[in-house]
């Protein structure tokens, strides 16, 4: 059998073992239910529509189109409805106006059922003072509707030297979930191949297989094999998150949007379970006892860990920061960092270009590495091997 044939083969046992596993299957299940709940909830605590429904009174009438001008020029979504004043009071006692407005236009009165919004405030006192000054200039013999033209007329020119970075609150999200995604795939992928690799260790399995393959294959058969099956939960729970989110009304993605979130979240989880997958191999070779796995991987966790925190802490406050902006393009950092950034639309194309040049040059180079540790250490069994120990052993 050729070399890919016997990886291939160690992969697929890996794939069927893995996706036969009732705790890889529930705890698939739990984030994707878990991704729905939060974005139920945060409908839920939307406090339903973000627009505000204003009843106006006969008598009122004369300020519908002021109020609908106003609140579009302010970016506050109003709908008004024409009612009668006493069918109006009780809409608003029973919750389905947020206010009526009442009265003559020059002495504008508000009914609400507890209290009045700070951007319907906003829109009304700004009518209100608009309806105040057309008096004083009619009073002075002009006409308000040319001084009302002259004055929306009047803007200010800006010229802006860079690009505003400023990003939504979707983007934002977006953003968030992209990196805790990864950033939980790739601790649970990777440390279910160190786990893997300990098991086998341990039960002297590992001895019988390097009897008909190499330790190489061995390693990278188990890494490809369970990257697959990580592959398939990730895009599973994206698909679905999004889904959820979309179908809630959480999120309002353009769909090329959406694709492209999916397709930058799949393209860094496999990039980065490729570089930290064998990092976890190659320690996990190092120790013969599942209690000792987690002290084992302990130094590759913590690199994961700083580029999650920086990312969900720092990044999303601060999304020009140049700080950031590095650490995004060292390799060992790129798979928590630049997802964010990129949903964040922070990280020009070069520096996109070198974050993901950065990880497909270091990935050789830590599977060299592994591989080394890996064949020096993976048969040794009873104490803890030393790295520096497995390094140079022959």
């Amino acid at each position: 059998m050729t070399s890919f044939g016997t990886v291939r083969l160690i992969a697929g046992r890996e794939i069927s073992t893995r996706l036969r596993s009732k705790v890889f299957r529930i705890a698939t299940l739990v984030i994707i239910l878990i991704l729905v709940g939060i974005a139920v909830a945060t409908k839920l605590a939307g406090g339903g529509p973000s627009y505000q429904d204003v009843g106006i009174a006969p008598g009122a009438a004369p300020l519908t189109a002021a109020i609908a001008s106003t609140a579009s020029a302010i970016h506050v979504d109003v709908r008004t409805h024409a009612v009668r004043e006493d069918a109006g009071r009780q809409q608003v006692r029973d919750g389905k106006l947020d206010a009526l407005l009442v009265g003559a236009p020059g002495s504008i009165q508000v009914v609400v059922k507890t209290s009045l919004g700070d951007d319907l405030r906003s829109v009304l006192q700004l009518v209100a003072q608009r309806a105040a000054l057309d008096r004083q200039v009619t009073a002075l013999g002009g006409d308000p509707a040319r001084v009302a033209t002259a004055v929306s007329a009047a803007a200010v020119s800006v010229t802006a030297l860079e690009p505003p970075k400023k990003a939504t609150g979707e983007q934002l999200a977006i953003g968030i979930l992209t990196s805790v995604l990864i950033y939980l795939a790739l601790v649970l992928n990777g440390q279910a191949v160190a786990q893997g690799v300990v098991e086998e260790k341990t039960s002297r399995v590992v001895e019988i297989l390097l009897g008909a393959v190499r330790p190489w294959q061995l390693m990278i058969g188990k890494v490809l094999g369970l990257g697959a099956v990580g592959l398939i939960q990730v895009a599973a729970i994206a698909l679905a998150g999004v889904a959820a989110a979309v179908a809630t009304g959480v999120l309002h993605l353009h769909s090329l949007s959406t694709a492209g979130a999916i397709v930058w979240l799949l393209v860094w989880f496999l990039l980065g379970y490729a570089a930290f997958s064998l990092a976890f191999a190659a320690v996990a070779s190092l120790v013969s006892r599942q209690e000792e796995v987690a002290a084992a991987t302990t130094p590759v966790l913590m690199l994961l860990v700083v580029g999650y925190v920086v990312g969900v802490s720092i990044l999303p406050g601060h999304p020009g920061s140049p700080l950031v902006a590095v650490l995004s393009m060292i390799p060992i950092f790129a798979p928590t960092l630049m997802p964010v950034r990129l949903a964040l639309g922070a990280a020009p194309a070069w520096q996109v270009a070198v974050s993901l040049a950065g990880v497909v040059v270091v990935i050789p180079l830590l599977l060299w590495v592994a591989a080394r540790i890996y064949r020096n250490a993976v048969l040794r069994s009873g104490a803890r091997v030393r790295l520096r120990d497995a390094w140079r052993a022959s």
